[in-house]
């Protein structure tokens, strides 16, 4: 099929790659900013726009990879594309309705995995969580992510809000933390890599044990000698003193 990609950030880049991998066409690729399109539409080897008005409307299609709350935007500025095209956007925290607005079939294909332009991901296994307007179109939206991942489930609007919050926990705070962590560590002259073999095992384990059984450290073992010596030499940093004092808290409980 042919693809018109909306958004060139994070997402998109590693989706052209699979798409194309895939045998599927980007015949175009639009952004606010031209210099994101550019950059994009040079490594699929296809036009680019940041003008709206300048959307090819013949694409099978469009794939929405933009911030949330633009995305309703954009597609109502796109009322001059085919009515058979298909809109897909692929947010985890955005109704399938904000597609829906003039009747046309539309679905969604989420996936869940953390991406980065400097970085292009291999989709063969990202599980991608997929929602439509209608059977004919969840065929369709199933067999595109098919297409460019053999991980593919079906899954609501609600129950993908879920599932995003679980994984803003389980990557956006974790590393958030590694964050916190390397500013500590390099406030006395110390390397973040000297992390890497505690994270690279605390990973290992979420892949054989559940989460709570391998939790380790004084918070699960009501060590408040050791964490209230950790409060007390965080007095000089207050957010940092209640995000521990918070997670600590949270752990105990759990």
């Amino acid at each position: 099929m042919t693809f018109l990609m909306i958004g060139a950030g994070n997402v998109a880049t590693s989706l052209v790659p699979a798409l194309q991998k895939a045998g599927h066409e980007v015949v175009q690729v639009y952004s606010r900013t031209l210099a994101s399109a550019k950059r994009l539409a040079d490594t699929a080897g296809c036009q680019a726009t940041d003008n709206i008005n300048k959307v090819s409307p013949d694409a099978d299609v469009y794939l929405f990879c933009l911030k949330d709350d633009v995305i309703a935007e954009v597609a109502d500025q796109l009322q001059k594309v085919d009515k058979s095209a298909l809109f897909i956007h692929t947010s985890g925290s955005v109704d399938i309705d904000v597609l829906m607005s003039d009747g046309r079939c539309c679905g969604v294909i989420y996936p869940m995995q953390t991406f980065s332009r400097e970085r292009v991901v291999d989709m063969t296994h990202v599980p991608c969580f997929t929602e439509a307007s209608d059977e004919d179109t969840m065929s369709t939206v199933t067999a595109l992510a098919q297409s460019i991942t053999d991980n593919v489930m079906p899954l609501s609007s609600e129950g993908r809000r879920w599932l995003h919050i679980a994984a803003v926990f389980a990557c956006n705070f974790s590393n958030h933390c590694y964050a916190l962590a390397q500013r500590a560590l390099e406030a006395q002259g110390l390397p973040f890599s000297l992390m890497l073999p505690l994270i690279d095992e605390t990973t290992r384990k979420a892949h054989t044990m559940a989460p709570r059984d391998a939790q380790t450290g004084p918070a699960v073992r009501h060590d408040t000698r050791v964490t209230d010596r950790h409060i007390e030499m965080l007095a000089s940093q207050p957010e940092l003193q209640r995000i521990y004092k918070l997670m600590t808290q949270s752990i105990e409980r759990l």
